[in-house]
């Protein structure tokens, strides 16, 4: 993906995407309880290119949904939720330099880079905690998360996933990459 991709829905794909997006806010509720779709719907009404980003979302299987709303910012606050890692984001490296060190068996792409052209960031351990408060994700599926520069400076990353009963965070050599890993992503509108 570059980013010369004209980052604008047609009005139907714009109509598709907010009647899925208002059906799983209905749906599920408990990740949002005191929030109102109208005024989410409004927040993405004045972001054109943050429904784009959300589109990515659903597009690549992420099934964005709002989880928390920051009062501070007036900013509402999309994750992925998807009970498994997003389908059309697996298989992919940690960063570019990952990717760009594997010598054999190179994938087509990398989390961060993937999730810097959907206009996204992918979730930090907090973040990801956060997610597994609502409901438990990735229990056949890992994630990326959000590496610290002391760790990536190393060559490592962090993933996570929900085994057990209990979430746990790994780490891998950035370049390494799995059919069944993928990550997922935030989204402040």
């Amino acid at each position: 993906m570059t980013n010369s991709i004209k980052k604008e829905l047609s009005p139907e794909q714009r109509a598709e995407l907010l009647g899925t997006l208002k059906a799983r806010f209905e749906k599920n509720m408990h990740r949002h309880e005191a929030l109102v779709w109208a005024k989410v719907e409004a927040k993405l009404d004045a972001n054109p290119e943050k429904l784009w980003s959300l589109h990515e979302m659903e597009r690549t299987g992420g099934e964005p949904d709002v989880v928390d709303y920051d009062e501070n910012e007036d900013e509402y606050i999309f994750y992925d939720c998807s009970t498994e890692s997003p389908k059309g984001r697996r298989s992919v490296c940690y960063d570019l330099a990952g990717l760009a060190s594997r010598k054999k068996h190179k994938p087509e792409n990398n989390a961060i880079d993937m999730a810097t052209n959907m206009g996204i960031e992918l979730l930090t351990e907090e973040q990801y905690l956060a997610l597994q408060e609502l409901e438990n994700f990735d229990m056949k599926t890992s994630s990326w998360v959000q590496t610290p520069s002391n760790i990536r400076d190393l060559g490592g990353a962090l993933f996570c996933d929900y085994r057990y009963g209990q979430v746990f965070l790994y780490h891998n050599g950035a370049s390494s990459y799995y059919g069944v890993r993928g990550f997922r992503g935030s989204l402040r509108v």
